[in-house]
This record gives structure tokens, C-alpha cells and sequence, in this order.
């Protein structure tokens, strides 16, 4: 099993940065495709980027592309989500979540992933 806590949100102004940390625990990091969703309270859980093993193939959903940024550190067992420029529209609760990547072919689908952490609030207002 894999265990995983986010951390890094808060509360910022439109055009500000926050990065994310997803730390992962139960398992062998290295070997599971990364995916980063958020959800507005009464809505669907949405996509937001996603990275597969070695960082050998990164997605991003259309509104993160060109401001937020993916990455890995397997020697940490820990995710990043790194955003910038961020608008009202980012406000959601930010979830990490895992899959054991075979293939690695919905990594847009909650569904794929077999992992999800708590949650941490991203709020962006002025």
C-alpha cells in the first residue's frame, strides 16, 4: 500500500506562485506513475498534470500548461506541483495521487490512479 500526504497550499493573490509537495510512504516510489487533480467543492474531481516513471512522459491538462510544472524526486518519494501565474479559477483542493503505471494510457482518468492523498486548499483571491 502507499500512503500519501500533500502539503504547500495556502492562501495567495492572482499572479503569485505556490509549489505542492506530495511525499509518498508503503511503497516503491520509483515505480508508479505521479498525478496531480483538484476539485471544487459540488463539482468533479479534474486533471491536472501527471508524470510517469523516470519522468519519461509528462501531461498536462490545458489550463496548467505554461504555468505549472510537474516533477519528481524519486530519492525523496515526493511529487512536486509547481504553479505560477495563478488565477481565482486555480482555487480548488489540490490531490496527489498514484498508479502503478502499466503503459500509463489514462493518466487524465482519476480512475486510473490506485492512490489519493488528502488533499491540501490552493486559494488564489484578492
Amino acid at each position: 500500500q502507499v500512503q500519501l500526504v500533500e502539503s504547500g497550499g495556502g492562501t495567495v493573490q492572482p499572479g503569485a506562485s505556490l509549489r505542492l509537495s506530495c511525499a509518498a510512504s508503503g511503497g516503491t516510489f520509483s515505480e508508479y506513475g505521479m498525478g496531480w487533480f483538484r476539485q471544487v467543492l459540488g463539482k468533479e474531481r479534474e486533471f491536472v498534470a501527471a508524470i510517469r516513471r523516470s519522468g519519461s512522459d509528462i501531461h498536462y491538462a490545458d489550463s496548467a500548461k505554461g504555468r505549472f510544472t510537474i516533477s519528481r524526486d524519486d530519492s525523496k518519494n515526493t511529487v512536486y506541483l509547481q504553479m505560477n501565474s495563478l488565477k481565482p479559477e486555480d482555487t480548488a483542493v489540490y490531490y496527489c495521487a498514484a498508479e502503478r503505471d502499466i503503459g500509463f494510457t489514462n493518466w487524465y482518468s482519476g480512475y486510473a490512479y490506485d492512490y489519493w492523498g488528502q488533499g491540501t486548499q490552493v486559494t488564489v483571491s484578492s
